[in-house]
């Protein structure tokens, strides 16, 4: 790679390359035009960019990466840049955001497949898939800028994992440039494909430092028909499991979302999002937010789901319910959930915690890693939510009230060992669907196999020898 005092010159002709093939409007140099690119949600890690390419065709990409390569100069790339790790982040690199590259190249029915470029936006995803009559199921709160090929590069997760799967699960086939340009042509719509190694599996979740994801062929479902929707009140963790375990045995495949909340967040949300109102005449300590779905449409959702209910009530599994008799009460009820994360802002500073333990553990896991935290700052607030069904929680520590903001922060360290301690302990992941990024390299290396790091770092020299792909970030 050039060294400093060769960087500017050399940083100054490749820029004039690439203007020379996409144009000047769509090589952002500006600061404020680039302000966007650089700078990710949480504040957390400034950025630093060269220069912001905007390519429209997978041919554009592979000239870019030619060009860098070429040139020794890093590069980062970016789809909606709504990451909360820092794996967006650009330092002294350029950002090649993929936007521009949003066309739906195919959809069969039949096959029950898309085709999409990378910079499609999921919410266009699913509303193409809607029109033609299917269902693509990955669902998360930035569905409406976040881009497929940042989905696939994190291996995002979200709300329907339970039933779905997570994004790894809904891909068949990528088209991927590599380190030296060259384009990885592997669009299949198979859904059996023993021809060697599956390789798309090595970029997927690989955040951008293996190569850039620039189209995929994603699986698609048959539509819903019929949904049913309940919050349920709980006395604890272990009443929301044991809950859990109930439904799961009762309604099989048609229990598609069962998320967690602790009375915090409830009281949050209830204080700081306008229009949220209390769904029962009393607080609880545990909470949990079921959906149904099915394709049939002459099955009784919520017969089946108040049947299951009542039988949860008469063994004190749960001590309330409300199940939702229109798609506007059900929103009602999504909207608690979907508004923790703006309402715990509202109170204030919070150290974040993307893990997973296995199911059977979340119980166990929210009390031990609760009371780790409170034996560091008694005062702090625990706001552990999220998609209990599948072992993924977003335990995050919010800060108490009358306490400073700095002060807090700096016990982070502090934090993330006792909890990042007690998931290893249970054998669960530090990131379950954010990513590692920049903010989980040191947590990485301390808690990941040190076999798997040293496959992880041999992959990564083989694909990507110069180091040239989002450096610094994951590895």
């Amino acid at each position: 790679m050039p060294d400093a005092l060769n960087r500017q010159p050399i940083a100054d002709e490749l820029l004039d390359t690439l203007v020379h093939r996409l144009g000047a409007d769509y090589v952002l140099t500006d600061a404020a035009d680039m302000l966007p690119y650089v700078q990710e949600q949480r504040r957390l890690y400034p950025g630093d960019a060269l220069a912001v390419i905007l390519p429209a065709c997978t041919a554009d990409v592979a000239f870019i990466v030619e060009q860098c390569r070429a040139h020794g100069v890093p590069l980062v790339p970016q789809g909606g840049n709504t990451g909360l790790v820092g794996g967006g982040v650009p330092q002294q690199s350029l950002v090649v955001a993929l936007g521009r590259m949003s066309r739906i190249r195919d959809i069969d029915p039949t096959n029950a497949t898309i085709t999409v470029e990378a910079g499609c936006i999921l919410q266009v995803v699913q509303d193409a898939a809607h029109d033609a009559g299917r269902l693509f199921p990955l669902s998360l709160a930035a569905e409406g800028s976040c881009q497929i090929g940042g989905n696939l590069a994190t291996n995002a997760g979200g709300i329907n994992v339970l039933r779905y799967g997570n994004a790894r699960d809904l891909v068949l086939g990528l088209e991927v440039v590599l380190a030296d340009g060259r384009v990885m042509n592997g669009l299949t719509a198979l859904r059996k494909d023993n021809t060697g190694y599956d390789l798309k599996q090595l970029f997927i979740g690989s955040e951008g430092t293996l190569g850039i994801i620039t189209a995929a062929v994603l699986k698609l479902f048959p539509m819903p028909r019929v949904t049913a929707t309940a919050l349920v009140g709980c006395d604890s963790p272990h009443q929301v499991l044991a809950l859990y375990d109930q439904l799961r045995g009762q309604l099989s495949d048609t229990l598609t979302a069962f998320e967690f909340l602790p009375r915090f967040a409830m009281d949050a949300v209830l204080s700081h999002i306008q229009g949220a109102r209390a769904p029962f005449d009393q607080s609880y300590a545990s909470y949990a937010l079921i959906e149904l779905t099915t394709p049939d449409a002459g099955l009784d959702l919520n017969t089946r789901l108040e049947a299951a209910l009542a039988d949860a009530f008469e063994n004190d599994v749960i001590k309330d319910a409300v199940i939702a008799t229109s798609s506007t009460q059900s929103q009602a009820l999504w909207r608690l959930r979907e508004g923790v994360a703006e309402a715990q802002i509202a109170e204030g500073a919070s150290i974040k915690h993307d893990i997973s333990v296995p199911v059977s553990r979340i119980a166990d896991f929210i009390e031990a890693a609760s009371a780790a935290c409170r034996s560091i700052l008694p005062a702090c607030r625990i706001c552990a939510f999220g998609h209990v069904g599948d072992g993924n929680l977003h335990f995050n520590v919010s800060q108490p009230e009358a306490m400073d903001t700095a002060a807090f922060m700096d016990l982070t360290p502090q934090f993330n060992r006792a909890v990042h301690d007690l998931v290893a302990d249970m054998n669960g992941s530090i990131s379950a669907e954010h990513g590692i990024g920049l903010s989980k390299r040191t947590e990485l290396r301390r808690y990941q196999d040190p076999v798997a790091l040293a496959m992880m770092e041999r992959i990564k020299a083989a694909l990507d020898p110069q180091g040239l792909f989002n450096p610094g970030k994951l590895l």
